[in-house]
């Protein structure tokens, strides 16, 4: 037994090193498949790496929830999605330049931001409960990255890569829950002046707050459960689009207004 426990907690060690020097060299590496199989190894790789992360001063501000379409997951072989953590550094101003050499492999997809205005701490949640906890709504670009190479990745892959998180971009109208029907919101998101993407609120998980109200589930009994003031990527509204330097992208969403995401040559 005890030798079982060792053996996962150095496997877990080694891709865990395996990201994390993917991450600093900005060269991406193997999948992490072949030393860990199971979503609960993944997580604890996961978290090896935010704990580094704090260790260095890095601050928490929220959450992403990434494998929220049905098509992919039914392609993966899962029936929920994945989370990650949001780092005050992966976060870009609305139509200011973003580095795209701080990236490996980017690509854009436009989400749903939610704003706690309430911790979200024991549950299970309803989705009413939920509601309540949310200050407020925003559009966003999320920038995903792999540090896997060729994004050959499997669940327990990008799980272990912070569910292949980033960067991201928010738009600046806070827009209050009421009156919005987030299911049917429809959005575009244009590269230049052509379209790119396009889908609506029911490609995550059927609504935005049932992806929301898993994550705060998933983590309430936790180390870190949500808390007011973070911010919660709810998923994927339409289709993801790979990023290259000089790239402009602009994601409008019927209710929220758009956010622009500058990416330098």
């Amino acid at each position: 037994m005890y030798d079982e426990w060792s053996e996962a907690v150095d496997t877990r060690g080694q891709a865990a090193d395996r990201l994390a020097e993917a991450a600093r060299s900005g060269k991406p590496c193997p999948p992490v498949r072949d030393v860990i199989s199971t979503p609960r190894d993944a997580y604890a790789v996961q978290e090896i790496n935010v704990r580094r992360a704090l260790e260095e001063g890095r601050r928490p501000v929220g959450r992403k929830i990434g494998v929220t379409n049905a098509q992919i997951q039914r392609q993966l072989g899962i029936g929920e999605p994945d989370f990650g953590t949001l780092f005050a550094d992966m976060a870009f101003l609305d139509g200011l330049p973003v580095p795209v050499e701080r990236f490996l492999q980017p690509r854009a997809e436009a989400e749903i931001a939610l704003v706690l205005g309430r911790d979200l701490v024991g549950g299970p949640f309803t989705a009413a409960e939920v509601i309540r906890a949310v200050e407020f709504a925003l559009p966003a670009i999320e920038i995903a990255d792999s540090r896997v190479a060729d994004w050959d990745i499997s669940l327990v892959d990008t799980i272990a890569d912070n569910a292949s998180g980033g960067a991201f971009v928010l738009g600046n109208t806070p827009v209050p829950l009421a009156g919005l029907d987030l299911r049917q919101a429809a959005m575009t998101m244009t590269r230049g002046e052509r379209e790119v993407s396009a889908g609506s609120g029911a490609a995550c998980m059927e609504h935005p707050l049932n992806a929301a109200t898993w994550l705060a589930t998933a983590l309430g009994r936790g180390d870190r459960p949500l808390r007011a003031g973070e911010v919660v990527l709810t998923g994927a509204l339409g289709p993801v689009v790979p990023v290259e330097p000089g790239d402009v992208f602009e994601a409008r969403i019927d209710g929220l207004g758009s956010v622009r995401a500058v990416f330098s040559g």
